[in-house]
């Protein structure tokens, strides 16, 4: 049923605060519950005190509490989005890679080419996906996030608590990650820890791109060489912040970036390798190790390295004996 552009919510709300949105931010709350409303209008009536807290006024950065009793008032809800299309073969592939769930957390092997989340240009991502296969769960968010190339573990919160107890632990020591990777060129290190930093910039073409400048942030990545190839090598690269692009950028700085990475990578390499049928940024999520966010129990995670991938090692492989 659609929703006129002009229809009122009929009478002021009091909303009671459960564990799903208990530690959020006030506008934040509103900004999900009260779809279609411009965000100005959101702040203004935090700022007129038509939205009160247990009766008091409060400013729009609160940190609502459980058992909080949200007053919401009368207000004009533009008309409701369509419903997100979520591709069927995405949908399909994340049915089959669940590897861990419980009534907290969710951790799935990603399928490369899907973006985590739908944004510009892109409809719909990986937690679409993932609210259309649970449509009974009252929260689901990423507690990280994956390259859209890049395959492998991924974390989703089905509590806020969980969700803020991930992301501590990805800011701070508390989430050990591996990533399998494979590089060009023979590297002759058997292990090295990288510690450029790194700054986000943007390309004169618009295009986000991360740099190692002295001005950035502390990044610090160990490479570990597992297998070396005629013209590759295959690495476990164990990040220890969680910059963006962190690895992939590293990799680059060593001299031997990531095989199938049209941002950083090596145009005519990539080209030699899309001719051995590596269509994809080799770089996958492998490993994850953390104390689970409510028990507390050690969980490790492993996932799979795709079928396409196990090949083309293979194929790697059997070069060296040619």
């Amino acid at each position: 049923m659609n929703i006129d552009k002009n229809e009122i919510t009929p009478q002021v709300r009091l909303i009671e605060i459960t564990d799903a949105h208990a530690g959020q931010r006030l506008d934040n709350f509103l900004i999900t519950l009260l779809k279609g409303v411009p965000k100005s209008r959101i702040y203004r009536i935090v700022r007129k005190g038509e939205v009160r807290i247990n009766k008091g006024r409060v400013e729009v950065n609160y940190k609502l509490a459980l058992g909080d009793i949200v007053r919401v008032p009368p207000i004009r809800v533009a008309e409701q989005a369509e419903a997100v299309f979520v591709q069927p073969t995405l949908k399909h592939s994340l049915e089959q890679d669940i590897l861990f769930e419980d009534d907290a957390i969710i951790v799935l092997n990603k399928p490369s080419g899907f973006a985590v989340h739908g944004g510009t240009g892109i409809n719909s991502g990986v937690i679409e996906g993932i609210r259309q296969l649970r449509p009974q769960a009252k929260f689901l968010e990423l507690a990280h996030r994956l390259d859209k190339e890049t395959s492998g573990c991924l974390i989703i919160a089905k509590k806020r608590s969980a969700l803020n107890t991930l992301h501590e632990m990805f800011r701070g020591d508390g989430m050990q990650k591996t990533y399998l990777a494979l590089l060009a060129g023979n590297w002759q290190r058997k292990k090295l820890v990288v510690t450029q930093p790194l700054l986000k910039n943007v390309a004169d073409s618009g295009e986000r791109m991360v740099v190692i400048s002295t001005a950035g942030k502390t990044a610090e990545t160990l490479f570990r060489r597992m297998e070396q190839f005629k013209d590759s090598t295959l690495v476990e690269a164990s990040p220890k912040t969680g910059r963006t692009h962190q690895i992939r950028v590293h990799a680059a700085w060593l001299g031997h970036p990531i095989i199938g990475d049209d941002r950083y990578g090596d145009d005519v390499v990539n080209q030699n390798f899309r001719k051995r049928g590596y269509k994809r940024l080799f770089l996958h999520a492998l490993r994850l190790s953390f104390p689970h966010p409510v028990s507390g129990e050690m969980l490790n995670m492993h996932a799979p390295l795709p079928k396409n991938l196990t090949d083309l090692l293979n194929h790697e492989r059997s070069l060296l004996h040619r």
